[in-house]
């Protein structure tokens, strides 16, 4: 395989590719199209893609021990049945903010769910990280994010990294037993990179981060240098999953929406080559409603 290849789905594109998310249990990548909405499945051995619109936008994904996934969607975290499909009633997080939504998450190694809100028009820094423990718990982390995405954590369990996509920055936070303490900027972008958007650590203890407008993804070492970056032939690029039983198959996620010259790459999957590893993914087992 060259660096990267296009995943071919009948000329399917996303408006918002997002969610990156490797599911062991069901031997696929999932992922989700924020704007469509809709969530997107592709099944390892066979090549399979299915499709399925949503409700509302839906920002995230991740795997459920129970069966099935959840979701966070516009109107608040809900479990996701499929084959047939069944969406559940939504938990609100924000009723308070209706102009708010889901925008990227991830659990971490005990299988806590940590997740970002933002203003869907993007005007306004009412975004905030949460992290809802394996038992259902729901705390505010950090509040005043303009574009919220990551989040990613370190093989050890000591750090937590999370961008604000709009103010170009990436942030790095200490975890300990569940709770995280912003330690500082990581690293930031200018304008020549585009955004920091989602991201994934690999097995190294190496920050990967897609760059929005930036056509490309970087690799960071864990002092915040820049390692190396792999160009892809989209602009928009959004999200980074490792997937495989052994975690050395890399999917991309990009996007269309925005813009009026949108080419046949914009919003493609592609796998990239990237030669190293990542790490599990752990299902969130908690509840939901």
């Amino acid at each position: 395989m060259s660096a990267w290849q296009v995943i071919e789905r009948g000329g399917q594109r996303d408006t918002l590719g997002e969610g990156a998310l490797w599911c062991p249990r069901d031997g696929a990548f999932y992922w989700v199209d924020i704007l469509a909405p809709a969530l997107n499945r592709l099944v390892l051995e066979t090549g399979a893609v299915t499709r399925w619109a949503m409700p509302e936008p839906l920002g995230w994904v991740v795997s459920h021990a129970a069966g099935g996934l959840v979701g966070g969607f516009r109107s608040g975290i809900a479990r996701i049945g499929l084959d047939p499909l069944a969406v559940g009633p939504r938990k609100a997080v924000e009723a308070h903010l209706p102009g708010n939504r889901m925008n990227d998450g991830k659990t971490d190694a005990t299988g806590a769910i940590w997740c970002g809100t933002m203003d869907m028009g993007e005007a306004q820094a009412s975004g905030s990280l949460y992290r809802i423990s394996p038992t259902g718990e729901l705390a505010a982390v950090d509040i005043g994010y303009l574009v919220p995405n990551g989040p990613a954590f370190s093989p050890c369990g000591r750090w937590l990294y999370h961008a604000d996509s709009g103010r170009r920055t990436i942030y790095r936070f200490a975890l300990d037993d569940g709770h995280a303490r912003k330690d500082g900027v990581f690293a930031t972008f200018g304008e020549e990179d585009g955004y920091p958007d989602g991201m994934n650590v690999d097995a190294e203890s190496f920050l990967w981060v897609a760059h929005w407008d930036g056509g490309r993804i970087s690799r960071f070492a864990p002092d915040g240098t820049r390692e190396r970056s792999i160009a892809l032939p989209a602009r928009r690029i959004t999200n980074i999953a490792f997937c495989g039983q052994a975690h050395d198959r890399m999917f991309v996620t990009s996007a269309s929406v925005g813009l009026d010259d949108a080419g046949a790459f914009d919003g493609a999957l592609f796998e990239v080559d990237c030669g190293v590893r990542g790490q599990p993914t752990v299902p969130y087992a908690g509840p939901v409603d």
